[in-house]
This record gives C-alpha cells, sequence and structure tokens, in this order.
C-alpha cells in the first residue's frame, strides 16, 4: 500500500501533482534543492486551493486536510528514507533524471516504487539508472496536472503487474482516468502533439496564416480545446523543442523540428513562464495591474 509519497522537482509538473496527491489522500513530500523554487511551489500551491475553493471544486475541509499532508524538503535523502513511491518530475534530461535515480536509490527502502513523469522518455532507460526495473514506470501527467484528467501509464521492459496495479490504483486515488501502454518513444499523446505542434510552426514560417488564425482553425475546425500555440506556450516551447529532439532522434524525420521553433527558444521567447512565446503575456499582465 501506499502511504507516503515524493515528488522531486518542485516546477509545473512537480507541483501540480503534489497538489492532485494530497487531495487524493497522501502524505506528500516535494523536494526540490532550490530554496526559492520550493518556496515559490508552496505559494503556487495554496493558490491552488484557494482558487479551487472559491470555484467549489473543493470543500474548506478538504482544503485544510490535503495541505496538512503537504510537506517541502530541500534533502532528497531524508524525503527518501520513508517514501512508498517516489515520482521523479524534474526536466527531460537524462542526466538530471539519472542523478536523481542514483540517489534515491540509494537511500529508499527496498519496497519503494519509483516513477518519472517522462512525456517521451524511455522508462527502460530510466530505470537502469537504478536497480529496481521491475518495480519502476512511467507516469505522463498532463498540464496543468489538477484539470487535465489522464495519467498516461506507461510499462518499461521489466515492469511488473504488480507495479502497473498499484500504480493504477495511485492515479485513481488522485482522481485521474488512465491508460497503460507498452513503451515506444513519444508514448500516445507526445507523438500526436509534438506532430500537430511542429506542423503549426511550419505553416506559420510559410506565412499559411497568423498564429491567432492557425490556433482558431485547430480549435473549431477539429474539436480541440486548445489551439497548438496555445498549448505550446502553457508547456513551454523549449520543453516542446527538447521533445521534438529527442522524437527526431529516435523515430526519424517526421519530427524533425521546424527552425522557427527553435529560433523563439533561441531568442528566450519560452512561453507563459517567461512572458512570450508566440503570443506575448506581458501585455496580459498590464491589464490585470491598470
Amino acid at each position: 500500500m501506499i502511504h507516503r509519497l515524493v515528488v522531486v522537482g518542485s516546477g509545473v509538473m512537480g507541483r501540480g501533482i503534489a497538489y492532485v496527491a494530497a487531495v487524493g489522500g497522501y502524505e506528500v513530500t516535494l523536494v526540490d534543492t532550490n530554496e526559492t523554487a520550493l518556496k515559490n511551489a508552496e505559494m503556487e500551491l495554496n493558490s491552488i486551493f484557494h482558487k479551487g475553493l472559491d470555484r467549489g471544486k473543493i470543500t474548506a475541509e478538504q482544503v485544510e486536510l490535503a495541505q496538512r499532508k503537504l510537506q517541502f524538503e530541500t534533502n532528497l535523502i531524508v524525503a527518501a528514507k520513508t517514501a512508498d513511491l517516489i515520482i521523479e518530475a524534474v526536466p527531460e534530461i537524462a542526466s538530471i533524471k539519472k542523478e536523481v535515480f542514483e540517489v534515491i536509490e540509494e537511500h529508499a527502502t527496498s519496497e519503494c516504487f519509483f516513477a518519472t513523469n517522462t512525456s517521451t522518455m524511455s522508462p527502460t532507460e530510466i530505470a537502469s539508472y537504478a536497480k529496481r526495473p521491475d518495480k519502476t514506470i512511467a507516469m505522463h501527467f498532463f498540464n496543468p496536472v489538477h484539470k487535465m484528467p489522464l495519467v498516461e501509464i506507461v510499462r518499461g521492459l521489466e515492469t511488473s503487474n504488480e507495479t502497473v496495479d498499484l500504480i493504477k490504483e495511485v492515479a485513481s486515488k488522485m482522481g485521474k482516468e488512465t491508460v497503460v501502454i507498452n513503451e515506444f518513444p513519444g508514448f500516445v499523446t507526445s507523438r500526436i502533439s509534438a506532430l500537430v505542434g511542429n506542423e503549426a510552426f511550419y505553416m506559420l514560417q510559410e506565412g499559411l496564416g497568423t498564429p491567432e488564425e492557425i490556433d482558431k482553425a485547430i480549435k473549431l475546425g477539429l474539436n480541440y480545446p486548445m489551439g497548438p500555440f496555445e498549448l505550446g506556450d502553457l508547456v513551454g516551447l523549449d520543453t516542446r523543442l527538447n521533445n521534438l529532439k529527442y522524437l527526431h532522434e529516435k523515430l526519424g524525420e517526421k519530427y524533425r523540428p521546424a527552425p522557427l521553433l527553435e529560433q523563439y527558444v533561441k531568442a528566450g521567447r519560452l512561453g507563459r513562464k517567461s512572458g512570450k512565446g508566440v503570443y506575448d503575456y506581458t501585455i496580459e499582465e498590464e491589464l490585470i495591474t491598470k
């Protein structure tokens, strides 16, 4: 049984996973070595709690209980020692994930299960950074975690059926629907999303239409809830580019990143997190403050 859950990485995905885990009844420790990032995550989580309360999505009693279950820690070694499940949610960079898994392998109990929130990378490869491939799996959450209903569960080569069943139960307690798939680069959702987002940048590069017109066409013509540029700015254009580079390496030419996307990232236009991506969010902020 899973009681104590550790989330490694306090970025957008990590804090979102910590939120749904605490609301789901788990004792949760959110870990980040960067104390400032951890403080920012705590403030953002409090904001999500209050917005959920204001909108009737969660009761005051649920908020109070979930906040009591949430802890924040800068020392991964300390957090790992008492964990039943550790979910890694650090950037999609193999060296960073390797460092995390080496630490948790050394300091977690032998009964502890490991999950990675990767959207494209191999859970088999990530499992090789530790020594318990049967207890390692991918849990691909979607942004924003507290609103998106799906968790894509991806088995590695040696992931056990016990691990799959346990992770399905954990995701269910977090209020999520699940699909269980076998490992292949990009899984289901990232392969499709990367293709659509990349093709949108090729269209923009070719002068086919404005970002607004392309997003509107996709939303109204294909019934997507968000346009590819809106989604890219939300996820982060640097994240989208990293995913495309990985898929291009593994699956070939159809995933070659659009040159315009690479230009945007080089210019620091990363999306909402930097204030400007395909769209300019500093204008929104100015209107709010006026």
